[in-house]
């Protein structure tokens, strides 16, 4: 019988390593990337020979629709050819037991790693991600046990506490003052298994031991949960949210500072450095050689890849600080959540850059996480079916162009497309959209919606930054709001007069002036 799942968090301790025991720790990570390999491998073979069986094309015939018998074939043809997770362990224990991997890992640790390679072929097989790939050194720096009771463990003392793991005693860091009882809960919860985990920070190693606890984690004193509901328009650079009472529209992680530069330095640099270093590797056209190649590496070249590891890890720990501050405003608002689900993947397709500095994707999978956390949950809207960006509460569906930012109907409505968005997703239920609603909600939300384009304009005026085009807001290089429609003169044959520049009581005027039934000002 099954074990009955419950809910789990993650708690993580840092922990203090000596030198002599970072090299074993090393070494027993570079053993289990070494039998993930070798795991993966074999799955991968296993899997060749049941698709090219007759028992696999057999089930693959069976009826959709009759799902036990369908599953049934199926589980047969793994189970014939040897492509389960058991049959995965007792590869990897063969191996352990044959070579110098069982010198450095303990039985438990090799069958959770033999299980990390089948899920990742698993996932290939059904085709919900692709091919796997293989570790290159230093490309698999975390191990875990089954439980707690055997293995890599986690042992509460009154002096201090340790993770042990094969003669191995590494000390955890603890926070003493544990402000909002965070450590103190996780504590309490019952542990379910130890990950230890090596981060590199500015060329050294961090070790690291994230506990598996079963229970929920803690809510912060500061952290206040609403009961109400809100509806989120999440896009590659920018959000807009509607809850009866706020309405908000803003740049997707704005403090977050762009790094480009930076990086595109050290990257020539680490490519001019590899062309003198390795000159045999490279093809008289300037492509890399295919086959097996030796790499050089100087102490410069160390020291460049190290600098560019660090921003990438500091520009990753920043973005999580923010996405986790964002999630807890929306939670703040209402956590039941409704967003769209749009494709993630095609932001990275279409909007490659924005997406991997500011990356929605993941802020939607920890605001998930929080919301179940809290009590609440996230309801997926099906952004094809409701087609939100074109429809109107008046029924009207009409077609926009990526460009056209304004919602402008007949019916008199007229407002920021991502805010209205927002404000339909708000009022759909079952999926359909209640446009009855819609349009009794309307009146109150409008000026709703106006004050959130007049505080952005405001607070753009302050901090001196031009909006995102995203917004159709735009402006031109004096600062001053662009027209959509302006009379064209012809121009006269005289000296021109540079305009002064405006004076911060003229721009006032301007946003005081704002006219919301002209979107382009």
């Amino acid at each position: 019988m099954a074990k009955a799942k419950t809910s789990s968090f993650i708690h993580e301790f840092p922990l203090l390593v000596s030198n002599r025991q970072e090299t074993k720790l090393l070494a027993r990570m570079d053993m289990a990337r070494q039998l993930y390999n070798a795991c993966l491998g074999e799955a991968l073979r296993r899997l060749a020979l049941l698709r090219q069986s007759k028992k696999y094309q057999a089930a693959r015939r069976v009826n959709r629709e009759d799902k036990k018998a369908r599953s049934k074939a199926f589980k047969d043809a793994n189970q014939h050819y040897g492509f389960t997770e058991y049959g995965l362990h007792k590869f990897a224990i063969r191996v352990k037991n044959a070579c110098h991997i069982g010198d450095h890992l303990d039985v438990h640790t090799v069958q959770k790693t033999a299980s990390r390679a089948f899920c990742a072929v698993m996932m290939f097989a059904v085709t919900k991600r692709g091919r796997p790939r293989f570790k290159g050194q230093g490309q698999l720096l975390s191990v875990e046990s089954k439980s707690n009771a055997a293995g890599i463990r986690f042992r509460a003392c009154k002096n201090r506490s340790h993770v042990l793991w094969s003669g191995l005693a590494l000390p955890v860091i603890l926070d003493r003052k544990d402000r909002h009882g965070v450590q103190a809960h996780a504590l309490s919860c019952k542990i379910k298994y130890v990950r230890l985990i090596c981060r590199k920070y500015n060329g050294k190693n961090r070790f690291y031991a994230q506990l598996v606890l079963e229970g929920l984690p803690k809510q912060k004193s500061k952290n206040i949960v609403s009961d109400a509901a809100v509806c989120l328009d999440l896009g590659p650079s920018t959000y807009a949210l509607y809850s009866p009472g706020i309405a908000d529209l803003q740049q997707f992680c704005k403090e977050l500072k762009p790094v480009h530069k930076k990086m595109r330095v050290l990257q020539r640099a680490l490519d001019r450095s590899r062309r003198v270093n390795n000159p045999d590797n490279y093809n008289q056209n300037g492509t890399v050689k295919t086959g097996a190649r030796v790499w050089k590496q100087s102490g410069r070249y160390k020291d460049a890849k190290a600098a560019l590891s660090g921003i990438f890890n500091r520009q990753a720990a920043y973005r999580k600080t923010l996405h986790g501050k964002l999630a807890n405003e929306v939670l703040a608002i209402g956590k039941i959540i409704k967003l769209e689900d749009v494709s993630y993947k095609s932001f990275q397709k279409n909007y490659g850059k924005s997406t991997g500095f500011r990356a929605p994707g993941m802020f939607v999978s920890m605001l998930r996480r929080k919301a179940v956390s809290a009590g609440g949950k996230v309801i997926d809207l099906p952004a094809r079916k409701l087609k939100l960006s074109q429809v109107c509460q008046c029924g009207e569906v009409v077609k926009k162009a990526l460009s056209e930012r304004w919602h402008i109907c007949d019916c008199g409505v007229r407002a920021q497309r991502d805010l209205y968005s927002a404000f339909l997703g708000y009022h759909v239920k079952d999926g359909v959209l209640d446009t009855a609603m819609a349009a009794a909600a309307w009146p109150g939300a409008e000026s709703l919606l106006e004050q959130a384009v007049s505080r952005l304009i405001h607070q753009s005026a302050n901090e001196g930054k031009n909006f995102p085009q995203s917004f159709g807001l735009r402006r031109r290089q004096s600062g001053l709001p662009a027209k959509e429609d302006f009379a064209k003169v012809d121009t006269l044959d005289a000296v021109a007069v540079a305009p002064q520049a405006p004076s911060a009581r003229a721009w006032e005027k301007l946003l005081v002036q704002y006219d919301p039934q002209n979107p382009r000002f």
